[in-house]
């Protein structure tokens, strides 16, 4: 194994980031890690790349202990925090060369020319960066993160603010990456974890509540069924779930639509008119959701009813 982490907690204050995490990465694994804000996605990945120390529990990476041999454990790791930290007066392939001098890298221009032409840089080299969009930036990120050829590629919301452009050639970078090294990414866009990641690991309050390859975890809605119900104006959750008593999960999508889950044999739909009209409502649309995938998950698993 890589990376083992094990039964890691981080308290800030009376605080619980994380709470008792353990897993474990293989090489050849192209990670998803999803979660709310401020599940402990952020916390998680400064604690394995050695920014902040774990309140309890250990991690080890290519069995080099967090504790004992944090030095070793950076060699191996490129890391792009979620807020990319460049200097945005120096010139591009500037930057680059700066970087790959604090690693000590030998053939610093050939290296730097290299990762100029891995990210897509080469037409923006002689720029300043900032004169750079946001989807070129995140390239010069990525460019720093793998200037020293690491093991290990950490990328926290690599794609936040992008276009549908921009977004496309960054998950494009990524795929090509990773068919060399581990990749962990942590994202709120759940077709770019379906278009890139194998493999799955889903965090809410600290706690992993899913961790498996991405089809599985898409399979795992087969045995249930989803109805997406718009009503005439918000309705009261609790009441419908305690009088209907098959639905199993209520999450609301904004301007009074609601996706409702039910187990697989369950057909709801005339105990949810029955109810609308005992409850002085109009139901405007209903209809089953057959669409299988991580978005739907993610709801089931981080959503409160």
């Amino acid at each position: 194994m890589a990376i083992h982490v094990e039964n890691i907690s981080k308290l800030y204050g009376t605080q619980k980031a994380l709470d008792n995490v353990s897993f474990t990465i293989n090489e050849g694994e192209i990670i998803g890690l999803l979660g709310p804000n401020g599940a402990g996605k952020s916390t998680l990945m400064k604690i394995i790349t050695c920014f902040i120390p774990p309140t309890s529990g250990n991690v080890n990476v290519y069995n080099h202990n967090i504790f004992e041999h944090p030095l070793e454990i950076r060699k191996n790791i490129g890391y792009l925090p979620e807020h990319n930290p460049l200097y945005l007066e120096m010139y591009v392939r500037e930057f680059l060369e700066f970087v790959a001098g604090i690693y000590d890298i030998e053939n610093k221009k050939q290296r730097v020319e290299e990762m100029i032409e891995l990210t897509g840089l080469t037409k923006e080299a002689n720029k300043k960066i900032g004169q750079l969009s946001k989807g070129y930036r995140q390239r010069v990120g990525i460019a720093q993160a793998l200037i020293h050829d690491p093991k290990i590629l950490i990328l926290d919301e690599p794609t936040t603010g992008l276009d549908p452009n921009q977004l496309e050639e960054i998950r494009q970078l990524i795929k090509n990456v990773g068919k060399k090294k581990i990749i962990m990414l942590s994202t709120h866009i759940m077709q770019e974890v379906e278009a890139v990641c194998n493999r799955v690991i889903i965090i809410n309050s600290g706690k992993i509540v899913a961790d498996d390859k991405t089809e599985k975890l898409q399979y795992m809605l087969k045995n249930y069924n989803q109805y997406i119900v718009e009503f005439d104006k918000e309705i009261d959750t609790k009441a419908l779930k305690q009088q209907v008593q098959s639905i199993d999960k209520i999450v609301s999508n904004g301007k009074n639509s609601y996706t409702i889950t039910t187990p697989e044999a369950t057909d709801i739909r005339e105990d949810i008119f029955k109810w609308a009209v005992n409850n002085n409502l109009m139901v405007l649309t209903i209809k089953k959701n057959d669409e299988n995938n991580l978005e739907q998950i993610f709801h089931k698993l981080t959503s409160e009813a």
